[in-house]
């Protein structure tokens, strides 16, 4: 199809080709619905951005046939460490999780959204690009969705029911006037995939806990096994953080040893919000991923609770364009906006707790974790609710 020929009718509108969208457009490809899949964008991520899988995503994923191949680009990390300064506070394991997949998968999200790409194209879909939605109409029990393409010739495409993966500043969540309401955080996050030596071992993701702020480090697959994702708070983070900026920033949390920071491969700044969408659903108009949520990296929640919203949604819509009735698609807020208001609440307990400053507040936290997670269900509670198993 060419680049100004969307058909005029279809019975799912997908906006946004991200980790939700794709996997939207899978379930329904493989379900024999129709649908269109359009993003704004003129080519996938070609970042890392989001770089853990869970386990319960894995487990939605290998429903459709994905698993293995992400399991196999990804490196596999059992063991999750909190630490401040030298000093090992708390560690998770996830070898006893009553899952086939009992760790934390590390791959890039722009390797996933290959995966997902490819998986929808076997199965007869494709993702058009760059279509920008800019209005949608939801009546006379359609709605019509009106797109520029990628010359700014307007169109429009008449849709069943329209699912809204735009991300957090989605158009679908903006046009349907669903509400979004939350915060955002004071400090800057830094965001950066480097090379490096690192002392601790490449099956764990480590948690850096210090007054200055909050240090996550996690190994990315890598032949020369040199290859690190870190995420840390900071009060100003410059726009692209240079190998100094890490370099300095390693320095003073980590957990001492040798850590030599010796290439930037990608690096950003930016602001988290903590927001849930006041609705999952308008009328014909459905929410999913970033859109619907978004929260805290802290434990790596956010790309893996899109991708379950949306294989759960298109299994529902799937039932509703084969005939069942339309109040099924009721469930999906009722089942999973509680989910993320869930996710938003202990993603956001665990940024805060991480990021305390005074030393009084700093000692009895870092006493309450030596002492708390050496309780064994204590243990295995966290581990489910990282792994986001307790969301089955």
């Amino acid at each position: 199809m060419s680049a100004t020929q969307l058909p005029a009718f279809t019975s799912v509108v997908i906006v946004g080709a991200g980790p939700a969208g794709l996997t939207a457009a899978i379930v329904l490809a493989e379900a024999g619905i129709d649908h269109v899949l359009i993003d704004r964008l003129g080519e996938g991520a070609n970042t890392s951005r989001a770089a853990v899988v869970h386990a319960r995503t894995l487990e939605v994923l290998a429903e459709l046939g994905l698993a293995d191949e992400l399991v196999a680009q990804g490196i596999k990390v059992p063991t999750f460490k909190i630490h401040d300064g030298p000093k090992t506070l708390a560690t998770i394991g996830f070898g006893d999780l009553p899952t086939e997949f009992p760790y934390t998968l590390m791959i890039p999200q722009d390797v996933t959204e290959a995966v997902l790409l490819e998986r929808l194209h076997r199965a007869g879909g494709t993702v058009h690009r760059p279509y920008t939605m800019t209005g949608l109409t939801d009546e006379n029990g359609s709605v019509t969705v009106e797109y520029t393409d990628a010359d700014g010739t307007p169109g429009t495409i008449t849709a069943a029911y329209v699912i809204g993966a735009d991300g957090m500043h989605s158009v679908v969540r903006e046009q349907a006037g669903i509400g979004f309401t939350g915060d955002t955080y004071p400090a800057s996050f830094v965001l950066a995939d480097v090379r490096m030596s690192w002392p601790t071992p490449r099956t764990e993701v480590s948690l850096h806990l210090s007054p200055e702020g909050v240090t996550v480090v996690a190994p990315l697959p890598d032949p020369a096994q040199e290859r690190y994702r870190v995420v840390a708070t900071v009060d100003d983070a410059p726009e692209h953080p240079s190998r100094t900026d890490i370099q300095r920033l390693l320095d003073a949390r980590g957990p001492g040893g040798e850590v030599r920071v010796d290439e930037v491969l990608w690096s950003s700044r930016f602001r988290v919000h903590h927001r849930v969408a006041e609705r999952y659903r308008a009328g014909r108009v459905l929410l999913a991923g970033d859109a619907a949520h978004v929260h805290s990296p802290a434990g790596g929640q956010g790309m893996n609770t899109g991708i379950q919203d949306a294989a759960a949604l298109a299994g529902l819509l799937a039932k509703v364009v084969a005939g069942e009735p339309d109040s099924l698609l009721d469930s999906y807020e009722t089942v999973r906006r509680p989910i993320a208001l869930d996710v938003v609440a202990f993603t956001d307990r665990m940024t805060r707790m991480a990021t305390l400053r005074s030393a009084p507040a700093r000692t009895a936290r870092n006493t309450a974790l030596r002492l708390l997670t050496r309780i064994p269900t204590i243990r295995t509670t966290l581990a489910h609710r990282l792994a986001e198993l307790s969301t089955r």
